[in-house]
């Protein structure tokens, strides 16, 4: 079995491929876009603009987590969730600058 040689590429495209692997599921573009309409918001929020389940939302928020594009705060039993601009900016930076090399548009 071929081994994947992470250590191969460089630290951004490592990251930039894990943040596009946490975008690739629709609910997860939702999510954010959700976020973005609003400042922060609830789980239960969150699930209302959802057809899925709670426990399938809170799954989809734990990976945008994981790789930084929301950050989530406890508020008494709740957990609260809002976009990480910062995160979210380097990211579009790095797609940009992605797709500048690889196509001419």
């Amino acid at each position: 079995m071929a081994l994947a040689k992470v250590e191969e590429f460089t630290s951004t495209d490592t990251w930039l491929a894990d943040v596009a692997k946490a975008l690739s599921h629709p609910a997860r573009i939702r999510i954010l876009k959700i976020l973005t309409d609003i400042d922060s918001c609830m789980v239960g929020n969150i699930v209302d603009q959802l057809p899925l389940a709670q426990a399938t939302v809170s799954q989809h928020l734990k990976e945008l987590k994981r790789v930084g594009l929301i950050k989530g705060e406890i508020d008494g039993p709740k957990v609260c969730y809002c976009i990480n601009n910062q995160t979210l900016q380097k990211a579009k930076r790095e797609l940009d600058k992605l797709f500048s090399q690889v196509c001419n548009c």
